[in-house]
């Protein structure tokens, strides 16, 4: 369907060198875009390039930033925005996570975390957001997490970034709608990434996942390609400021 083509757009992938950020990224240019895959230090994605340039149909470049540094984070939205003359698709997926019991939780390492998954977030938003409300379109994609809906054990600094990307999410979508531009979320269930690898090694805590998925199994990064391209495309123009579950059903039990 053409609705689902992204030919000839343009987006920006944060924490695009690995995981689901890499897979987004592959999933964006696989549909069509230019590719700016962003990560935190240079060449963090040159297998994500390698990727992407072996589908062969679409152009991407690299480029790095510390998200926990407003000033690289801006320097990043302006030379995304500076590549091909704006962009029409902005992902936030990359982020951080610390885990730590809540009585312990050093105050940096709160501090960081939010600053890396929704200072960050937010900056990229509000100066890519500008750009496109005088374009008069554009997509803004954040990924949430299951601990968008539920507190978690041992993350609080994780939990709170997450339940603020669904708010924010919300808030820029009430502001922003007006101006053509639809503002989602992707809430990705339990995924096979580097970022859960303590739970997959644990068995216990992997069965018990696995019994509450409706789908039996963990989730592979491919399995939110589909709702990405969605939210990105025009397919979804109606769709804003919305939380998009992919969770093999985990939040349905």
């Amino acid at each position: 369907m053409p609705n689902f083509s992204l030919t000839g757009k343009r987006a920006l992938v944060t924490g695009a060198s690995r995981g689901i950020g890499q897979a987004m990224a592959v999933a964006l240019a696989e549909a069509g875009a230019q590719v700016i895959c962003a990560s935190s230090k240079a060449g963090g994605c040159t297998q994500t390039l390698e990727k992407i340039n072996a589908i062969g149909n679409t152009e991407c470049v690299e480029m790095s930033a510390d998200l926990s540094d407003m000033d690289s984070v801006a320097k990043l939205a302006e030379d995304a925005l500076a590549q091909w003359s704006g962009l029409d698709i902005l992902v936030n997926n990359g982020g951080t996570i610390y885990r730590s019991p809540a009585h312990e939780f050093p105050l940096e390492q709160w501090q960081h975390v939010l600053r890396v998954n929704l200072d960050s977030a937010f900056l990229l938003s509000q100066k890519i957001g500008k750009a496109m409300i005088q374009q008069k379109s554009g997509k803004i994609i954040s990924t949430a997490s299951m601990l968008s809906y539920s507190g978690g054990i041992t993350v609080p600094a994780y939990t709170a970034s997450k339940h603020a990307i669904a708010g924010m999410t919300k808030a820029l979508a009430n502001e922003w709608g007006q101006h053509n531009i639809q503002v989602n979320a992707i809430a990705p269930g339990y995924i096979r990434t580097d970022n859960t690898q303590a739970l997959q090694d644990d068995e216990k805590r992997s069965t018990e996942i696995c019994a509450r998925i409706p789908a039996g199994r963990w989730g592979e990064t491919e399995d939110l390609q589909g709702a990405l391209v969605f939210l990105a495309s025009s397919a979804s123009n109606y769709v804003n400021g919305h939380v998009l579950a992919v969770d093999g059903g985990f939040l349905a039990r």
